[in-house]
């Protein structure tokens, strides 16, 4: 019961343990890999406003997943990002949009709407 309680007001005790063991995957990468990685999750930490901590997880495991078997195959950098490392962000963050705090506003206004119509 405790343990509960106490994630209630931290987080997933579990998705803390996937985000060392991330952390420590990044560390394990060359150079210009790790600079990638850490690049593209700085971004996604201030522009994919993901707020579900499983949901950033994947997302972050899945990133990881991406750029250690492109730095094992000796995929260049641009050619995993393209010419606009931006665009890629944006489409990579778009896969995980079920965790933005965006989508749980829009609901809100849409059943704001709905009710004021008398939709609901």
């Amino acid at each position: 019961m405790t343990a509960k309680w106490i994630e209630q007001i931290t987080g997933s005790f579990e998705d803390k343990k996937r985000w060392r063991q991330y952390k420590a995957r990044k560390e394990q990468l060359p150079a210009s890999y790790r600079t990638a990685i850490d690049g593209l999750e700085r971004y996604f930490m201030y522009a994919g406003a993901i707020v579900k901590g499983d949901v950033l997880m994947q997302m972050l495991d899945d990133l990881a997943d991406l750029i250690e078997q492109s730095a094992a195959d000796g995929t260049p950098i641009r050619a995993i990002v393209g010419d606009d490392p931006v665009e890629f962000a944006e489409t990579f963050i778009a896969n995980y949009s079920d965790g933005q705090w965006v989508n749980k506003e829009r609901k809100r206004l849409t059943d704001a709407i709905d009710q004021a119509a008398g939709d609901a």
